[in-house]
């Protein structure tokens, strides 16, 4: 096994046997155990009870995370004439049609968040593939497929964060850096919890989030109080 380092080791003793904390007390200790030479982000992931395998267990949504997610969110849209200058000045960073769709298929994603016009999907539809495992195609239900490009835009650069339940029923984000007061990250984290408490499916049961952790990127997880983090 390899030899931790001391600052790995400080970090993990100072979390040893502190479980079920608040919303408030986890913050206040990720924050302070993220000790990097860069600005570390606090990561939030919820265990839940669902079988993504079933159509009407899949859990998937957006939040506007109320104090930002300290990211800068790289921004692609596929769009054409009016709609594509209405992207540009809403400040994407990226605007195309076939030429965005064929420099996808070549490897290149230099984007974190892809929005579409509807007129353009059959053109997306063919990035399925490259795209999908990404949770990076665009779709109606989170607000990526829409006429509004200008809006969809400006909540990615806001701080809007798309969710998605991946393999074994774990939805995890980022929601702010280290360098965030503790009252704006655990405003950010009660905002996260709080929308995948709404989009629970209709086919979820028995309980449905199981566990809840918050982390840095750098840094030891620590578990939440259920139920106080969802306000039950």
């Amino acid at each position: 096994m390899a030899k931790l380092g001391k600052r790995t080791r400080a970090a993990r003793e100072a979390v040893a046997g502190k479980e079920n904390l608040s919303v408030e007390e986890a913050v206040a200790l990720v924050k302070a155990n993220a000790t990097s030479k860069f600005d570390e982000t606090i990561e939030i992931a919820l265990n839940l009870g669902v079988d993504t395998r079933h159509a009407d267990q899949m859990v998937r949504g957006v939040v506007g995370l109320p104090n930002g997610t300290g990211k800068a969110m790289r921004v692609a849209v596929f769009a054409r004439g009016p709609k594509a200058d209405e992207a540009k000045e809403a400040g994407a960073d990226i605007v195309g049609a076939e030429d965005l769709m064929e420099t996808i298929q070549g490897g290149t994603i230099e984007f974190d968040r892809c929005i579409a016009t509807p007129d353009m999907m059959p053109i997306v539809g063919r990035l399925g593939k490259v795209l999908g495992p990404r949770n990076l195609m665009p779709n109606p239900k989170v607000g990526t497929v829409t006429m509004d490009v200008k809006a969809a835009v400006e909540a990615a650069k806001g701080g809007e964060v798309q969710f998605k339940a991946e393999k074994g029923g774990v939805v995890h984000a980022g929601v702010g850096k280290a360098s965030f007061d503790e009252a704006k990250l655990a405003e950010n984290v009660r905002a996260f919890v709080s929308a995948v408490a709404k989009a629970k499916p209709s086919g979820a049961k028995g309980t449905y989030m199981k566990k809840i952790a918050l982390s840095s990127t750098m840094g030891p997880g620590v578990t939440l109080d259920v139920a106080a983090a969802s306000g039950e």
